[in-house]
């Protein structure tokens, strides 16, 4: 089975309902996944856009989401997903707001495209305390299995 990551509420290269960004609620969508590889010892989870402030001239990465340590039978995130809503064990980094939690799309102009990366890995990783996308990445290094990918767009 192919290590697989899905939305209820948009598929594929499809625009984000504003729901879900910061003209909406600014809530976490829905997310589910399948194909977990085996081996896989625990989840992360990194949603960035990488076309800031403009599709035309991208200059930086914002990150939205981070999450590691999502135990490995953790199929899915229910929509507005929380802290007190987040599977045991699983810990929060920090998004570009600088606070963890989920901050929904809210592009300067232009139509951004939202990576929503699911990440299976060989280990569970020690408390990075609150990582940056970086330095969660730098942490995943060499424990990679997979990588499922979901890409969502919105424009104001």
């Amino acid at each position: 089975m192919t290590f697989l990551i899905t939305s209820s509420v948009f598929e594929q290269g499809a625009a984000i309902p504003s729901k879900y960004t910061c003209q909406g609620d600014d809530v976490s969508p829905p997310l589910s996944w399948e194909g977990i590889p085996d081996g896989t010892q625990s989840l992360a989870l990194i949603i960035h856009d990488p076309d800031v402030p403009s599709p035309d001239n991208p200059k930086r990465i914002w990150v939205h989401w981070v999450l590691y340590n999502l135990p490995p039978d953790t199929t899915a995130l229910v929509e507005h997903t929380d802290t007190a809503e987040l599977p045991p064990g699983t810990q929060e980094g920090i998004n570009d707001w600088k606070r963890t939690g989920y901050g929904g799309p809210c592009p300067p102009m232009g139509r951004h495209r939202y990576f929503h990366t699911l990440y299976a890995l060989d280990t569970v990783l020690d408390d990075l305390h609150k990582p940056t996308r970086k330095q969660l990445e730098t942490a995943m290094q060499g424990h990679i299995i997979a990588e499922a990918e979901l890409i969502g767009t919105y424009q104001k």
